[in-house]
């Protein structure tokens, strides 16, 4: 990916966490993992890039909520390719580790179905990714 954006193409996601320290040390620990890197840092908020693409996590005072509810409306989860199924088992098996705790493991990692290979993890505020691999069938 070259980083140049396109029509389209998501600019940033930004997610309001209530622990910005607890929010960096997993997510900084996933989203580099990915290939992202540091884009901003500030004292409420810290930023990575990929591409053209960014997220941030910001721990705003207009905060309304102490913890993040994927089944109310708004956001359910983030999707994220990774380049293969190893990948995918290499980041689950160092993910409660980092803040992160396996969804769905009875089923895993077929919990989006039979030719899905994928892992599904939430974080310690709620927030849950999915991380598909990418040479699984039907992809």
């Amino acid at each position: 990916m070259s980083g140049e954006p396109t029509t389209g193409m998501l600019h940033h996601v930004e997610i309001w966490v209530p622990d910005l320290p607890r929010a960096v040390a997993s997510w900084q620990w996933l989203l580099e993992a990915l290939g992202y890197t540091v884009f901003q840092d500030w004292s409420h908020g810290r930023s990575w890039r990929l591409g053209a693409t960014y997220l941030v996590l910001e721990q705003s005072p207009a905060l309304s909520a102490d913890r993040h509810d994927r089944c109310r409306p708004g956001l359910n989860h983030l999707a994220f390719h990774v380049e293969s199924r190893a990948m995918v088992d290499a980041l689950v098996d160092q993910a409660s580790a980092n803040g992160w705790t396996l969804m769905f493991p009875d089923r895993h990692p077929h919990a989006g179905g039979e030719q899905h290979y994928a892992a599904y993890l939430e974080d310690k505020d709620g927030f849950e990714v999915e991380l598909v691999a990418a040479d699984a069938p039907g992809t």
